[in-house]
């Protein structure tokens, strides 16, 4: 390892930019900036990992050996477990949560989701039974 240096997770959190990628991997910290554009799934893989526990991303994948072998050079220390949240909320920008409304307007989705389709089929059978010609 590089260095055996403590990081806090707000300060790791920080790091969430293409020129500045630093991610938590099995409790030690990765500086992955260098390796953006040779990642094979591309920068945006790495960087939708940022700002959280990226081990079950990274395990779910299912890395090769040779990957799980370059890990080694972009170690520059670990995270202080105590400051990683054990759950993380995901808010979308520009939203700031939901709300009542909301969950009404998705209830209503949903209700047109299923009639509409009906009305569509219904309107199709009755049209087909009127026409036809006997």
């Amino acid at each position: 390892m590089a260095s055996s240096k403590v990081y806090l997770f707000d300060e790791i959190a920080k790091h969430n930019k293409t020129n500045d990628c630093w991610l938590i991997i099995s409790g030690k910290v990765y500086d992955v900036t260098s390796f953006m554009d040779d990642h094979p799934g591309g920068g945006e893989v790495l960087l939708s990992s940022t700002g959280k526990d990226a081990t079950n991303d990274f395990e779910d994948v299912g890395h090769s050996d040779d990957a799980r072998g370059m890990m080694g050079k972009y170690v520059i220390g670990e995270v202080d477990i105590t400051t990683v949240p054990t759950k993380r909320l995901y808010v979308a920008p520009g939203l700031g949560g939901t709300s009542s409304k909301d969950d009404k307007s998705e209830f209503l989705i949903k209700i047109l989701q299923l009639i509409v389709p009906l009305l569509i089929l219904g309107l199709a059978l009755a049209a087909r039974t009127y026409t036809k010609k006997e």
